[in-house]
C-alpha cells in the first residue's frame, strides 16, 4: 500500500508541525482538533496555511484542511496519526474508534505510554471490537514548537531515530513498512513495553523539574529546564532514575539506551564525550526550549502519571528496586496534592495485574 492520505489528530506542537511537513512533502493531510480546542485551528484557517521555519529557512505552506468533524477527518485516510498528550488517549478513542476501519493504520506519534494498548482497551470498553492496525513510537518524530495562534512552526530537528512497535508486536514489521513511507527514522522495537521504557521524558522531566519547583514558581514563566535546571546536582537524580529504568529493561530482556545514547541517536546533540549535564545545557535544540512554566504542567503530571508510576510497577514485577522513581512520585503527589499512585497508569488499569514478566511480554 502506498500512503497518500494522512489524518492528523491533535493540533498541538506535533500535529501542526506534521501537517506542515507532510503537506510540503506531497501528502494529502487533514488536521483534526476537538471542539473545545478549535481555537488551535483558527489562525490556520485565516492565514490559509502554516509558516514553517527550519534549518533551510522559512517557508509558507498553503494548508487549510482543518476540521472538528472526526468522521470527515479520517475518511479514506491511509494513516491516522495521533499527536495528542498521553492523558488524551482515552477521550480521543471514544470519538475516533467508531470511524476507523480495519484497513486504516492508527499511528501514535509521541512519547510512548502504552497508548496502543490503552486505545484498544478503551475501544472494547465502548463496545467496539475492531481489529485495529495500531502502533506507537517512544518519542515524537520532530523537535519542534508550534504557535497555533500564529499558524507558525519553529522546527529545530527532524529526528533521526525513533523506536517503533505495533500492538500486537507480531504486526510491527508490517506496519513499520507502511509508516516508514512518512518517516525514515523509525526502527523496530521489541514491543510496546520496549517503546515505553525508551520514552525519555519520565526520566528527564519530573525529577529535575521537581528540584527546581521554587525557581519555576518564582520565574513567572521564564524558566528553561534543559539550560538552567539540569545542573551538576539535579542531573544525579536523572541518572539515578536512568539506572533504575535500565535495570527494569534488562530484566525484561531489553538493552535500553541511556540518556546520552537515546538523544544523540535522535539528533538532539552529538555524543562527543562531554557529560550529560553539559550536553543538555548546550544543545541548540534543548537549550531553546522554555519550560515548564508551572508546577502543574505536563513535565510533572503526565510524566509521573503515564511514565514513572508504570515503571515503578514494572520494577516490582522484575524484582528491581526503584527508590528514586518512587521518591519523585511521592514528592510530586505531595506537591500537587494528588495521589499519582492512585490515578496513574499502572498494570491494574492496563488489565495486566498479577502477571509475570513472561506473561506481560506474551500479552503484547
Amino acid at each position: 500500500m502506498t500512503i497518500g492520505k494522512v489524518a492528523i489528530i491533535g493540533a498541538g506542537n506535533g500535529g501542526i508541525t506534521a501537517s506542515a511537513d507532510l503537506t510540503m512533502r506531497g501528502y494529502e493531510v487533514n488536521l483534526f482538533e476537538m471542539h473545545e480546542y478549535q481555537q488551535n485551528l483558527e489562525s490556520i484557517r485565516k492565514k490559509g496555511g502554516i509558516d514553517l521555519k527550519d534549518e533551510k529557512g522559512e517557508t509558507f505552506i498553503p494548508f487549510n484542511n482543518v476540521t472538528t468533524d472526526i468522521e470527515a477527518a479520517v475518511q479514506d485516510a491511509d494513516i491516522i496519526m495521533l499527536t495528542v498528550p498521553s492523558f488524551a488517549i482515552e477521550s480521543i478513542t471514544k470519538i475516533l474508534a467508531p470511524h476507523v476501519n480495519e484497513n486504516q493504520i492508527i499511528f501514535i506519534n509521541g512519547a510512548g505510554t502504552m497508548g496502543s494498548l490503552r486505545f484498544v482497551n478503551k475501544a472494547k470498553e465502548e463496545g467496539i471490537n475492531t481489529q485495529f492496525k495500531i502502533c506507537e513510537t517512544n518519542s515524537l518524530t520532530y523537535g519542534t514548537r508550534a504557535f497555533a495562534d500564529e499558524a507558525r512552526v519553529e522546527l529545530s530537528l527532524y529526528v533521526k531515530k525513533i523506536f517503533f512497535s505495533a500492538y500486537p508486536s507480531t504486526e510491527t514489521h508490517t506496519l513499520l513498512e507502511k509508516c516508514s513511507q512518512l518517516y525514515d527514522c523509525l526502527v523496530p522495537a521489541k514491543n510496546i513495553w520496549h517503546t515505553t521504557l525508551e520514552n525519555g521524558n519520565p526520566e528527564v522531566h519530573p525529577g529535575p523539574a521537581l528540584l527546581n519547583a521554587g525557581r519555576i514558581d518564582y520565574s513567572d514563566g521564564e524558566f528553561y529546564l534543559y539550560k538552567e535546571g539540569i545542573t551538576e546536582h539535579t542531573v544525579k537524580v536523572l541518572k539515578a532514575i536512568e539506572k533504575e529504568r535500565m535495570a527494569i529493561g534488562k530484566a525484561f530482556g531489553y538493552e535500553l539506551e541511556n540518556a546520552i545514547e537515546s538523544r544523540a541517536g535522535r539528533g538532539y546533540f552529538t555524543d562527543d564525550g562531554r557529560d550529560l549535564q553539559t550536553l543538555f545545557n548546550t544543545s541548540k535544540v534543548y537549550s531553546a526550549i522554555k519550560g515548564p512554566v508551572a508546577v502543574d504542567s505536563r513535565y510533572f503530571t503526565e510524566d509521573i502519571s503515564y511514565g514513572l508510576v508504570l515503571w515503578s510497577n514494572l520494577g516490582k514485577v522484575a524484582g528491581v528496586d526503584t527508590p528514586n522513581i518512587d521518591s519523585v512520585i511521592t514528592l510530586g503527589s505531595t506537591m500537587l496534592e494528588r495521589d499519582f499512585y492512585e490515578t496513574g497508569v499502572d498494570l491494574k488499569s492496563l488489565g495486566f495485574e498479577n502477571k509475570t514478566i513472561e506473561e506481560l511480554i506474551g500479552l503484547v
